[in-house]
């Protein structure tokens, strides 16, 4: 075991702190890293809160992160993807039993035996496991993804996230060019959700509430914005998109969305809203509509991912900000004043006394 800085939470209602946590040495198939950059991801702040104590209690003290860029410091002996100096990637899993069906066909999201980045219970250390708020990490080589050249390290952290949630609902629905895709929501997940189906070749029109947001949305990428507010602007859109992806975790009139697919057309729910979301019926029947919900994906998509950012030098639009100002971050995050990820410059750790 060796001893890594990291910001962690005590309790539901206090804030992260510093403190040293134990990492476990690197076995033969580990790959351990210095953490570089790591993405503020929602889901951070609710687990720091313990507002998903009926899932998945939060298991104290608790360190987030799971949007995880890193240079490798040393590889075990039977490590083949990557050698010392090397960038590699870490996004929300970091084991999975490798023999269930899920496994064998690259879905490890979907592995009944997943080991989460962080608040999960570790088999290596009999502990829970301690996320990307720190200056180090260990993962084995199968959950270490290799990342770009040419991409801006900053914004690739929120790939192994943000990134992944909006890009695999595309591609497993078969984005391409020709079809027209709605995207709701202009935030974390938003905003790569455009890019992403831009540059698949889609029509992309964005769904928000607010007018403000109608340029950013087209320097995304957007060719058109919608004010979902406005009936008539939301009516000459009716039975025409291939896909939605929903990207709102608030509640809202999802019928008023599945109202705007063509026959067979499919809207994916990325977000996660509190509360249940009413369904009408019909508004499925009529049209053969589907409604889905789509989570990360697997170690071999999420690698498609980063070879496609290289490939269209997409990464996310991000705000740099030092270790240091954690609870400022989660408070913003909370008015939702970020455009459009947070990500936490490790080298800040280097200015602690």
């Amino acid at each position: 075991m060796y001893n890594a800085k990291a910001y962690s939470a005590a309790s539901p209602t206090s804030p992260l702190a510093p403190t040293t946590i134990a990492r476990r040495d690197a076995t033969e198939t580990d790959v351990q890293m210095e953490i570089l950059f790591c993405g503020i991801c929602h889901s951070d702040l609710h687990q720091a809160r313990n507002e998903w104590s009926g899932v998945m209690p939060t298991v104290y003290p608790c360190v987030p992160g799971h949007e995880i860029v890193g240079r490798v410091t040393k590889v075990g002996s039977a490590v083949t993807k990557f050698k010392v100096g090397d960038i590699g990637a870490v996004g929300c899993m970091v084991d999975s039993d490798g023999t269930c069906p899920d496994c064998k066909e690259g879905l490890e999201q979907f592995c009944p035996n997943l080991t989460l980045t962080y608040n999960f219970p570790d088999k290596h250390t009999g502990g829970v496991t301690y996320g990307g708020y720190s200056d180090g990490i260990v993962v084995d080589q199968r959950f270490v993804l290799k990342v770009p050249e040419n991409l801006d390290l900053a914004g690739v952290a929120p790939l192994l996230c943000a990134g992944i949630t909006t890009f695999s609902p595309l591609h497993h629905w078969g984005i391409t060019k020709g079809k027209k895709v709605g995207v709701v929501g202009l935030g974390g997940l938003g905003h790569m959700g455009v890019k992403f189906a831009h540059a698949l070749g889609a029509h992309v029109v964005l769904f928000t509430t607010s007018a403000s947001k109608k340029d950013d949305a087209l320097r995304l990428g957007a060719d058109e914005v919608v004010i979902s507010k406005n009936a008539d602007e939301m009516a000459k859109h009716t039975g025409s998109f291939d896909f939605i992806l929903d990207c709102v975790s608030a509640d809202h009139d999802i019928n008023a969305y599945l109202n705007l697919l063509r026959r067979d057309g499919n809207l994916c729910l990325v977000g996660a809203p509190e509360k249940p979301l009413a369904v009408a019926a019909f508004a499925l029947l009529f049209g053969r509509r589907s409604l889905s919900g789509s989570p990360i994906g697997g170690t071999v998509e999420t690698q498609e991912m980063l070879d496609f950012c290289g490939k269209h030098n997409i990464t996310a639009d991000v705000e740099i900000v030092p270790v240091q100002k954690i609870n400022e971050a989660y408070d913003r995050l909370l008015k939702s004043d970020v455009k459009y990820r947070f990500v936490i410059d490790m080298a800040s750790f280097k200015s602690e006394a």
